[in-house]
This record gives structure tokens, sequence and C-alpha cells, in this order.
């Protein structure tokens, strides 16, 4: 722990039990709500396009949110941003939960993810700040990293679950009801982390974006999370709407998905050890090309079924763990004393790359169809290989 650092005296299991809800409720507010998607326009009576805005919005404002969340907690401490973004997010969920105009859902969909933004930031900032210089470093990653995993795989069955037995409200209950809980925990037990001289020695941003390095694995990083962005918007319609899936079975399917996830998570460690950052990034890269090439078969020669769309997809998944694994370290080394900032601008970097882009392919290639998820996760992948045998050739620095 670096020496100017307050004191963390938790266990390496309470300091999780304490902090993953909040790395948790953003992942979760997106997967839990996927099931009741296609019903949303009959619900709110709108079109599935402003549907698809709930999704688009609440990723960009969840990177947004951080720009100004991030340097925040440099400046006033992680504890407040962190308190104050459950508080609104446990608030703006009881709101959806109460909304019946489309303009309300909306708003309070982007008031949600700016309340998830802030608890996001200041518990990355809060890893750092505590562990960025102990061998727990990597455990704590990795455990979160496993957890998030879990949500895309268990979140849409229980909100389909949720849904079918107490309506779609009652999603959005049980997520305010979450982060109370999480918010009541750590208001008794989560003190500030933020290094003392943080608030004296504010290092300027600049080197961060002047930054190949940054650059090259922020965009690694996108290609990974926008492709499972755009396969979780497109897989509804697909496989509900296209193939008949109901609801429950749905979401099995797509559990699956992560499911290929949780178990390549497994082994994120022994991989990244031998095939080393860039290596593990690129190897990445090639699995989301491959998987695209196994979509376009099914979307040109078969019908949507779960042999089409989502056994593609385990292929892309296997490729978005090796990229998720090291693109954050690649990323942000040498930004430790600007920790708040740096997290803050990797994230929303990737969820405006995200939000944008993978919306745009949503809109314009029809979110019906596999090529949506085609065209971004080929034409990502292939930016992201470029810029990495720049990266090695010029031997550019982080």
């Amino acid at each position: 722990m670096p020496a100017n650092s307050r004191i963390w005296a938790y266990s390496l299991p309470a300091t999780v039990l304490l902090m993953a809800p909040f790395d948790i409720l953003a992942s979760l507010a997106m997967d839990i709500y996927l099931p009741v998607v296609p019903a949303m326009p009959g619900i709110l009576n709108t079109s599935p396009a402003v549907v698809q805005l709930t999704l688009s919005l609440y990723m960009i404002m969840l990177g947004l949110g951080q720009i100004v969340f991030g340097p925040l907690s440099d400046r006033i401490g992680r504890r407040p941003v962190l308190l104050g973004g459950a508080l609104l997010f446990a608030i703006a969920s009881f709101c959806l939960a109460a909304s019946s105009t489309v303009a309300l859902f909306v708003a309070f969909r982007l008031l949600q993810a700016a309340g998830a933004s802030a608890a996001l930031v200041a518990t990355f900032a809060a890893v750092r700040d505590v562990y960025a210089e102990r061998p727990e470093s990597a455990v704590i990653y990795s455990l979160f990293s496993a957890m998030l995993s879990f949500v895309p795989a268990l979140g849409p069955i229980a909100g389909a679950v949720i849904a079918e037995r107490l309506g779609w409200r009652a999603i959005f209950v049980a997520l305010g009801a979450v982060a109370l809980l999480a918010l009541v925990n750590a208001v008794f037990r989560w003190h500030e982390t933020r290094p003392v001289s943080a608030a004296v020695a504010r290092r300027s941003v600049l080197p961060i974006f002047k930054s190949f390095a940054f650059w090259t694995y922020t965009l690694g990083f996108s290609a990974a999370m926008g492709t499972f962005f755009v396969f979780f918007s497109t897989a509804p319609r697909i496989l509900i709407e296209g193939a008949g899936f109901s609801e429950v079975t749905f979401s099995l399917a797509f559990a699956t998905a992560a499911g290929a996830m949780i178990v390549t998570t497994r082994f994120a460690r022994q991989f990244v050890q031998k095939w080393g950052i860039p290596g593990s990034l690129a190897r990445g890269m090639a699995m989301l090309l491959f998987g695209a090439v196994l979509l376009s078969v099914g979307q040109l020669f078969g019908s949507p079924s779960f042999f089409t769309f989502i056994l593609p997809m385990w292929i892309m998944a296997i490729g978005i763990v090796f990229a998720v694994s090291v693109t954050a370290n690649g990323a942000l080394k040498g930004f430790g004393d600007i920790a708040g900032a740096a997290v803050a601008l990797h994230f929303c970097i990737q969820s405006l790359i995200v939000g944008s882009l993978g919306t745009l392919a949503v809109v314009a290639l029809h979110g019906n169809t596999a090529w949506p998820l085609v065209a971004y996760a080929s034409v990502m992948a292939l930016v992201v290989l470029v810029a990495l045998a720049l990266l090695r050739r010029r031997k550019i620095p982080g």
C-alpha cells in the first residue's frame, strides 16, 4: 500500500463482500432488464428504437458520468462519491418502477446510470488505493471479473422470473432494494481510501491522452464490451421475436454465453502469464473475428436459432475474456497517482464508443439480425489488431 494511503484494515474476503455489490449493480441494471425489452414498446406505448435508447443512453451515461466522478473522487474522496452514487441509483430505480410514460422512464434510466457510474468509479479507484502495490491486487481483480461474468448469466434469468411472477416493475424495485442494502453497509464500514497527498498534488491528465498504449488497450476494451453490448441489444429480438423463445428460455440460452465467459475467466491468469498482455489482447480480437465469421454463415444460410446465434457467441465470449483480462492493466499502467481520472477516462471512452457505435450498428443494420454484431466485432477487432501491431513495431511507451 502506498505510504500516503489511509490504512485499510479489512481482510480480502471482507473487502470483496463490501465492494462487490457496487461493482455488480451497474451491469445488473442492464442484464436483469433484458427479458422484458421486447415487451417495453407496448408497455410504454413507444417504438423499439426508443426502447433501444434505454440501453444505449444508460451505457453512454455510465461512461460520461465517470469523467465527472473520477476526478471528483480524486478531489473530495472515494467515500462521498460512492455513497452519493449508490443513493442516486436506488432512488432512480424506485422511480423507474413507478414510471408510466416513456419520457420519465428514459430520464430515470439516465439518473440510474449516473448513480451507477459514481459508485463504479469510486469502487475501482479505492481498489487501486488499497491494493495497487500489494499481491492481492491480481486476486481481487480476478474475483471481480468472475462475479461480473455471472451477472449476464444470472441477471436475465432473475429478470424473467421476477417479471413473470411479479411484473416488470418489480425488477427495478429489486435493483433499488439491493442498492439500499449495499449503501447501508457502506455507510458504516467504508472509510476513505484516497491517498492523503492526492488532495495536494494533482498531476495533469494530458499524458493519458498522449499515451498510445492507453488508446490501444481502451479500444480493445471497447471492442470486447461493445461486442457484448450489441449481442444483448439484438439477442432479445432475434431469439424471442425471431426464433420464438419464451422469456425464460431466452434467458437460459443467453446465460450459456455468459457461462462460456465464466469458464474462461477461471483460466485467465494462466493464459495472461503465458501470452502476456499484448498477446492476450491479440488472441481476444482473433476470437471476435472468428465468431463474426460463424455468425455470418448462420445469417446467410440458416435461420435464427441457438446454433446459428448463440454458439458463435460462445467463441466471441472467450475472446471478450481474453481482452478484458488485460486491457485495464495495459491502459492504466503508469497512472497510479491519478487513478480516479485514469479509470474514469478508460471507462468513459469505452462507454462512448460502445454506446454510440454499438447503437449505430443496431439501428442501421436492423437489430433483429446478426449483422450488427458481425459488423461491430469485425471492424473494432481489426482496428485493435492494427493498433497493437503499431505499438509493438514502434515500441511506443505507455
